[in-house]
């Protein structure tokens, strides 16, 4: 398709645009009495409006029922989490009994490790992305530390090619065959969340493997983003945050994807009552019996509360499905990055340049923009004129135009707002 710079096109491509009613279904802050420009969903997600209702409901059952609501609800908080089964595991290309909701990102991680990272004299190493999200790497560091070796001597990063913005999968293999037998466990972002360079999983994992290595991804950036196949491509683990592409609120429920190859396996984990055997759950047992699939890995009861607007989003994504979203998603980043060079070209040294890869199989919904110019004092410009946008050091400004909620003409007003600001701050 050839793009035009204009608002009548962006207008057409948003009257044809088979998902432009959802824009409706969400709350969005307002400017000067207009919706904002939001490109944030890759930090977090817009308020569904039917979440209001989702949580009315318990907060109804609560008043009502109190603790019989656990079995007496319209939906029973006994198996609240049973409902994301389905959905999430269509979003992330599994088996519904691979699927788990419970606790937040990191911390699924960590008891992810507890079962999937058990170093040996020879196997110890950990494989990550250089500049892996900060949280990640405080977790390898503690979990290195935890078992008794340095940083230094279990953390491996695959780094950027002096000059390069993005870590070639090339690199990546080249790397997990030269680690080879010391290798215990690749653990990285499928999106990376500074440049939004999308990762090949299937790759990956095939190599880790072929060394004897476990699988595990941070799919913060990449639920509700991207097309997963983790059964398919037979990953290890996976965990995921619910509050960015996904719009279930801030701080919210994580979920955890563990193959079916493992569910009978006889792995340690960091066991608690919500694991154990659910149809003996109340005997009260003293002997832990976990459940068979990912929701062994459970440990408190879950709650509810916060899992109400994740499964209100979730049910969202079911009715639409990832292939129309994809669709959406690659068209709606085209034309952003068709607006960035245009503006780029209008204007003689506006020093900026797109760094997430032009591949569209490299890449999903973000765009990360390295200032070589403006710098920070643009950014500040885009918020106080309804963008909302989001600023990472050193000089990155990353536009994730959701295609749940984002239109085409927001990409136009977007690209005169841009032009104005640069031409302000000369």
């Amino acid at each position: 398709m050839t793009f035009q710079n204009t608002r009548e096109f962006a207008q057409q491509l948003d009257s044809q645009d088979e998902l432009k009613h959802y824009r409706d279904e969400f709350i969005f802050p307002q400017h000067n009495g207009k919706n904002v420009v939001y490109f944030t969903g890759n930090s977090l997600g817009l308020q569904p409006k039917r979440t209001k209702k989702y949580v009315e409901d318990v907060m109804n059952d609560w008043g009502n029922l109190a603790v019989e609501g656990h079995f007496y609800a319209e939906k029973p908080w006994w198996d609240y989490h049973e409902r994301f089964a389905d959905p999430l595991s269509q979003i992330v290309g599994a088996k519904p009994s691979e699927i788990t909701v419970m606790n937040t990102l990191t911390v699924n991680l960590h008891l992810l490790m507890v079962s999937f990272y058990n170093p040996t004299a020879k196997r110890y190493k950990i494989i990550c992305e250089e500049k892996a999200f900060p949280s990640d790497q405080y977790m390898f560091q503690s979990q290195v530390n935890f078992h008794g070796y340095t940083t230094e001597e279990a953390i491996v990063e695959i780094k950027r090619r002096e000059g390069e913005h993005n870590i070639r999968l090339e690199d990546i293999l080249t790397k997990i065959n030269e680690v080879g037998d010391e290798l215990a466990l690749v653990l990285i972002g499928g999106v990376n969340y500074y440049t939004g360079q999308v990762f090949d999983m299937k790759a990956i994992t095939e190599a880790a493997h072929k060394v004897g290595a476990i699988v595990g991804f941070d799919l913060a950036h990449a639920a509700g983003n991207i097309e997963l196949k983790l059964h398919e491509w037979n990953v290890d683990f996976a965990a995921w945050c619910s509050y960015k592409y996904m719009n279930s609120g801030p701080g919210n429920a994580s979920g955890c994807f563990v193959h079916e190859k493992h569910h009978h396996a006889d792995l340690p984990r960091f066991a608690g009552w919500w694991g154990h055997n659910k149809e003996r759950r109340f005997k009260m047992e003293p002997q832990f019996e976990p459940v068979h699939g990912a929701d062994g890995w459970q440990v408190s009861n879950l709650p509810i509360l916060s899992l109400a607007p994740y499964l209100a989003s979730a049910e969202m994504f079911a009715e639409v499905g990832m292939p129309k979203l994809i669709q959406k998603r690659n068209q709606l980043t085209a034309y952003l990055e068709f607006i960035l060079h245009e503006i780029d070209s209008e204007l003689e040294g506006a020093e900026f340049e797109i760094i997430t890869p032009s591949n569209q199989e490299e890449r999903a919904c973000q765009l990360s923009v390295f200032l070589h110019g403006q710098g920070r004092s643009l950014f500040d410009y885009l918020m106080k004129n309804g963008v909302i946008t989001d600023w990472r050091e050193p000089n990155v400004i990353r536009l994730a135009p959701a295609p749940f909620y984002c239109s085409y003409e927001d990409m136009y007003d977007f690209g005169q707002t841009l032009k104005r600001g640069i031409i302000a701050l000369k």
